[in-house]
Formats: C-alpha cells, structure tokens, sequence
C-alpha cells in the first residue's frame, strides 16, 4: 500500500523532472527508514541513462522544489538514481526495450478484481499493454495495469 503522500510527491518530482529534461521512471517513499527516504530513477528524455553528476544536479532542484512545498516535514533522505535494468518494466523505454520478451501482468478488472496473466510483451501505447499470450493478443486497459515484470520462460 502506498503511502499518502506519494501521489503528490509523484506529481510535484513528475513536473520538476519534466522542467530539467528528465523523464521519471518512478518514486518509492520509504517511511520505514530514519530518517524516511524518498528513492526517485530518472532518466534523459531522450532515453539515455543519467550519470553521477546529473543525479547530484536533479538532487539540488528537486530538493529545493520539496522544501517549497513542505509536502515532507519531517526530516528525509533524497536518494537520485537511474532504474538500471530491473524486473518490473515502467518507463516507455523499458517497454520498447524488451518487446517480444516474456512478462507477467498483474491488472484488475472492471469489477476491481485482480488477475495476472502471463505472455510476451507487444506494445505499450497511451491506451493499452498488450501481451501475446499463445499467439493472441490481448489488450488491456492501462488504468487497469497494475504491474509488468520481465519473467524468465517456463518460470
């Protein structure tokens, strides 16, 4: 379950990334930690991956703008990086990345009913993921997808 406040602080890194020619690839509050830590992957927006010194550089204005919005209160560790290569797809360049690969799609239906399905990975577009599952494919709404992750076949 996501913490409260991650849907603003997703808005307010979204648009700051936007403003320095980053593209968010997610963010993920750690409340657990103390102080808590705010985990943010970024890339360029033209797909390339950041460096040491761009992550430093987004540090200082991303922390500026959460200081602006007194959104954190209490003390908190900014930690900027990019997402590497992971299992859970995210970012539109993951999914042009690993089409034809073999994924696991957790989604709920229009009755809020989870389900997962398991394919190889089609296209990604502003409506819909679609998988291949045996030859079919089968779209799904993307306000319905809750998760994609890279899986390993016969896994």
């Amino acid at each position: 379950m996501p913490h409260p406040l991650q849907p603003e602080l997703e808005q307010l890194t979204q648009r700051v990334a936007e403003l320095q020619g980053f593209e968010l690839c997610g963010i993920q509050l750690l409340t657990h930690m103390n102080p808590i830590t705010l985990q943010v992957h970024i890339r360029h927006t033209n797909g390339s991956d950041v460096n040491l010194d761009d992550c430093a550089g987004f540090s200082g204005v991303l922390g500026e703008a959460l200081e602006e919005s007194q959104q954190l209160i209490e003390a908190y560790v900014l930690e900027i990086s990019s997402p590497g290569i992971g299992e859970q797809l995210s970012c539109d360049r993951d999914f042009q990345t690993f089409r034809g690969f073999p994924v696991d799609v957790t989604h709920r239906d229009r009755e809020n009913v989870e389900h997962r399905l398991e394919g190889l990975l089609h296209e990604r577009n502003e409506d819909a993921l679609q998988i291949n599952i045996r030859g079919r494919i089968k779209s799904i709404p993307r306000d319905q997808v809750i998760k994609v992750r890279l899986t390993t076949p016969g896994q």
